[in-house]
């Protein structure tokens, strides 16, 4: 079984380090990547040093936005079978039905509480990184 890594895609640097912090209260070593906003994670995905396992991925990034960086990715035969998962402080129904739109494979909300946010990451690693059969890396190429 190869390795996880998770690509997160996240302007805050508080909410990058709770990530980190939600992992280390989990016991879970996964080896992570971060772009701070759409435009590098466009890039960073065009040519990965190392291919993610599942992309975090924050809806208001500055400059191109996390909606932006999805239909991207969708687009884009490499990248359309990555599991993305929208992870966002907005509860809108219209954020969420453009993501789903867009092709996000799931969308959270970000809880405020740090316990909740630790079993949020966890019941989605749980399901992604454990549960869910994930594609190959080739096949969307």
């Amino acid at each position: 079984m190869s390795e996880h890594r998770l690509l997160i895609v996240e302007d805050s640097d508080e909410d990058f380090q709770a990530i980190q912090w939600a992992l280390g209260r989990l016991e879970r070593t996964l080896p992570l990547d971060r772009c701070v906003n759409g435009d590098d994670a466009i890039d960073w995905l065009s040519a990965p040093p190392h291919w993610p396992s599942l992309v975090l991925l924050d809806l208001n990034l500055p400059g191109t936005d996390g909606r932006e960086v999805l239909g991207a990715l969708r687009a884009d035969p490499r990248t359309r079978t990555l599991p993305v998962v929208v992870l966002s402080t907005s509860a809108s129904e219209r954020d969420v039905n453009e993501c789903y739109a867009l092709g996000a494979n799931s969308y959270l909300t970000k809880p405020v509480n740090f316990t909740q946010f630790t079993d949020q990451l966890r019941r989605t690693l749980d399901f992604w990184l454990d549960a869910a059969q994930l594609p190959n890396r080739e096949a969307g190429v």
